[in-house]
């Protein structure tokens, strides 16, 4: 802020200005591996800057080495042309470097103003009227729409996110790193954030805007940078390229990518006949395949579960929707059989499992991927252990040993079936995420369920493994499995699902045939709103 009181926005450069920030010749390496190599990117006043690449291609390198976090091997970085070397975060703030991750650093009991001035004042006495008069200045200028009195804790995620762009904006900010920043939003929020960057670009202020999803890149980016393997493989003015052109470059293809890849990054909105999601394939009624009823969860006296009724058909994905925290993780344990219920009945094929424990259920015929796929997997252990964990007794003999023999077989086949990348005898924590998730789906499928719970299938993949975890699930519907599929990712829910319910505050209060369906009515119901 030039002035102390207000953001240090510019108007946008010239043709003959340097960028306000150049990044040339990078190189970061971390033993054998090497996060960024060679690379050159530059954001100049009054532009958006997209950075594209798959989960590994260096993005979260480059961007730590923009934010002081990281120090290069080699390479410099330059801001308005003079080269600088940045420390720490305090000095990439103090030169004009702002950053917004997908986790926020805020204090819930804290006011809006009371959480800048705690990211932003000097240690020892606050001054908290010049600190909102500082807050209440960003906003007018930045149009920003915030309360800057309003607690933290009844803000919305895309609120809160308004919040870390006001931190950042406080610091004289000339360049702001947004960090996969609509991953957590719903869809009025996202339309919120590209209002903001709109008006920060005409401001003249510079952002990287770093992303996956290729829609997004198009509408509010003027130039792209693509990653692979930690190197730039193509910087283009958006107009210059298209939504399929850039699947291939992150990905690698020769020839643009299937429908199914370009489909999980956005680069299509029509999915292949043969992926379009359908109703349940029945002559008649069929009896579900999964029976929720009055589920009821009740932890530290609170219902995070309330009366959750729901049912899945045979042939019928059934995505459950929802803002993070809002009962999602919880009805996955409960059906899993990894929490007790405190009411209500499940039923399984017509079978009562509300009392069963998890080996019964997966002997009923009860699949699961859960969220936190590390901690599903024993990383100690081989890929053709982990693979027979949950069919330990198939693989026994009388003795009580494993047959090794029948271990491996077991093994290689699923290797080959769901092309992992990997050796039966590799330990799985050496896998990639991509691979790893590979061995749960294999695991869980390998026992043909009757019934597959998958949460956040694909988070943090990469482009590849995303459009693979989709076929599989689409492959097994069509079987004739019923799949819950719970998932924070609308594009992934509408992409799949046949039906949808919307969880809030541990109840549904919502449900959508996919036809009815839209990212807006989806985003009114998970923010308490009527869908239209």
């Amino acid at each position: 802020m030039t002035d102390g009181t207000s953001p240090g926005l510019d108007t946008p450069a010239s043709a003959g200005d340097p960028p306000y920030l150049q990044l040339q010749g990078v190189t970061k390496q971390y033993g054998s591996l090497v996060a960024n190599d060679d690379v050159s990117l530059s954001v100049g006043r009054g532009e958006v800057v997209g950075l594209l690449g798959e989960n590994g291609a260096g993005k979260s390198t480059l961007m730590k080495v923009a934010y002081g976090l990281v120090r290069p091997d080699t390479g410099t970085l330059s801001l308005d042309g003079r080269p600088r070397t940045l420390g720490s975060p305090r000095e990439a703030r103090a030169a004009g470097i702002g950053i917004v991750t997908q986790e926020f650093s805020l204090v819930e009991t804290m006011t809006v103003t009371e959480n800048v001035a705690l990211a932003t004042m000097p240690l020892g006495r606050v001054d908290l009227a010049a600190a909102r008069a500082r807050v209440l200045s960003t906003l007018d200028e930045t149009g920003v729409d915030l309360d800057p009195d309003a607690p933290v804790e009844a803000l919305s995620i895309g609120e809160r996110q308004r919040v870390e762009i006001v931190k950042a904006l406080v610091h004289e900010c000339r360049i702001l790193i947004l960090d996969e920043p609509t991953a957590v939003l719903v869809p009025q929020d996202v339309e919120a954030l590209f209002s903001t960057v709109t008006r920060l670009r005409s401001a003249g202020l510079g952002v990287l805007f770093v992303s996956h999803k290729l829609r997004e890149v198009e509408r509010i980016c003027d130039r792209v940078v693509v990653l692979r393997r930690g190197r730039v493989v193509a910087e283009r003015p958006i107009g210059d390229v298209d939504a399929r052109t850039l699947a291939a470059l992150m990905m690698g293809d020769a020839e643009p990518p299937s429908t199914a890849a370009a489909g999980a990054l956005g680069a299509t909105d029509e999915p292949a006949p043969e992926e379009q999601p359908h109703a349940a394939r029945q002559d008649g009624p069929a009896r579900p395949r999964l029976a929720v009823a009055d589920l009821t969860l009740v932890r530290s006296g609170r219902r995070v579960l309330d009366d959750v009724a729901l049912e899945v058909g045979p042939g019928e994905i059934l995505g459950v929707a929802g803002v993070s925290g809002n009962g999602q993780t919880e009805l996955l344990e409960a059906l899993a059989g990894t929490a007790t219920p405190s009411g209500g009945r499940i039923e399984l094929d017509g079978h009562d499992i509300t009392g069963a424990d998890v080996p019964a259920r997966l002997e009923r015929g009860l699949g699961r991927l859960t969220e936190d796929r590390r901690a599903s997997v024993v990383g100690t252990m081989t890929v053709e252990d982990n693979l027979v964990l949950e069919d330990l007794a198939r693989f026994t003999r009388r003795a009580g040993l494993l047959d090794r023999g029948a271990v491996r077989a077991h093994a290689e086949e699923l290797i080959a079936r769901y092309a992992i990348r990997a050796r039966p005898t590799d330990r799985v924590a050496t896998l990639s995420g991509g691979n790893m998730q590979k061995v749960l789906l294999a695991r869980a499928l390998a026992r043909r369920p009757r019934v597959l719970l998958a949460a956040q299938p694909t988070r943090g993949l990469d482009v590849g493994a995303y459009a693979y975890v989709h076929e599989q699930l689409l492959a097994l519907r069509n079987e004739g499995t019923g799949v819950l599929l719970i998932s924070e990712d609308l594009d992934e829910l509408l992409a799949l699902a046949d039906r949808l319910v919307v969880l809030l505050r541990g109840r549904v209060v919502g449900a959508l045939d996919r036809a009815d369906a839209t990212p807006q009515r989806l985003g009114l119901l998970m923010t308490g709103g009527e869908a239209a």
